[in-house]
């Protein structure tokens, strides 16, 4: 009998063993790990022929990892609104591009299935002028009219009673603007407009502040789905108050969805990492160099920032954590 040291430890070995034997003994498989005997790597071609003595120390390696913890499937991750379900969380408008066609290039690339529209008066002079419709069918989009320009709840009432009967959507997004230079909603008459759009029979996601209490107060009022600000409309400049964004999603029933304020890819998905339902974007798409590449790269940034929601950022920490495990160092 002889007496290695193995790992750190003593081990007993009866008869004369080789390095292929007391792989074998351990049920360890030659090709997935490296042997290195009083200090001096043994080649694994030499393992059947290198015997062991007594006071040999043996150190015995492999790779290893981290664990799984189940895989997580992006294509079955849904949301609802309204009793409508969804697979995409991006949601794009339709203007600023500088064409139809450009705008129905940009949206396929988004992979987005709800498009907000604005509502404006047809040209009467020239009735065969196209019309967004040829370009996007509403029987493969859902439309979302919205009511961009309106500065009072009497206006956007009016503006989503007239989508409703030209194109019969309840869906609706409701913004109502307290003044030009900020496009910062005036939550007073959206807070009006929105009981009685709900009473009337609209669907109502409602463009607000990003204020957890008039988040509340929108929910009370009979809104379908809050949706913050991120920045003001247009700006690009990316979330500027995730704190409160975070602190109306953890305290909202409803769908929370970031609208405005996206400049960049890492912009949406920083929204999504926060748990936001949904992400709604229409300039940083539309103003791009390249605006079907930038629809594209919304898309994976979504994606992205969604999966990396659901896996669970790891905590953040003061100070440095070493990554490969302590035990059975070398």
């Amino acid at each position: 009998m002889i007496q290695i040291l193995l790992n750190g430890e003593t081990k007993r070995l009866e008869g004369e063993s080789t390095i292929t034997d007391l792989l074998g003994t351990l049920g360890l498989e030659p090709g997935k790990v490296a042997v290195e005997r009083n200090l001096e790597i043994v080649p694994k071609s030499a393992y059947e022929a290198t015997k062991l003595a007594d006071g040999d120390k043996l150190e015995i390696v492999h790779f290893v990892g981290g664990g799984d913890h189940g895989a997580l499937d992006p294509a079955a991750d849904t949301w609802t609104v309204a009793g409508r379900t969804f697979r995409s969380r991006l949601i794009v408008g339709t203007g600023k591009y500088k064409d139809f066609e450009e705008t129905a290039r940009a949206v396929e690339a988004s992979g987005a299935e709800m498009v907000t529209v604005a509502v404006r008066r047809v040209n009467v002079s020239d009735r065969n002028q196209p019309m967004l419709t040829d370009f996007l069918d509403p029987k493969k989009y859902t439309y979302l009219p919205n009511t961009a320009g309106c500065y009072t709840a009497e206006d956007a009432i009016r503006t989503l009673r007239l989508a409703r009967e030209a194109g019969g959507w309840n869906l609706v997004k409701l913004e109502v603007l307290g003044e030009q230079k900020t496009l910062y909603p005036d939550m007073v008459e959206t807070l009006r407009a929105t009981e009685v759009l709900a009473k009337d029979g609209f669907d109502v996601m409602v463009y607000c502040s990003d204020d957890p209490i008039m988040a509340k107060r929108v929910a009370d009022a009979g809104a379908c789905a809050i949706m913050p600000l991120g920045a003001p409309i247009g700006s690009g400049l990316g979330l500027q108050n995730p704190v409160m964004i975070r602190l109306m999603i953890e305290g909202s029933k409803l769908p929370v969805l970031v609208d405005a304020g996206v400049g960049t890819a890492s912009d949406a998905a920083v929204a999504m990492e926060l748990g936001c339902d949904a992400v709604l974007m229409n300039t940083a798409i539309a103003e791009a160099k390249n605006p079907i590449a930038m629809a594209r790269a919304m898309k994976l940034a979504v994606e992205a920032g969604r999966l990396a929601y659901l896996a669970g950022r790891m905590p953040k920490k003061r100070y440095a954590d070493p990554s490969s495990p302590l035990a059975g160092l070398i």
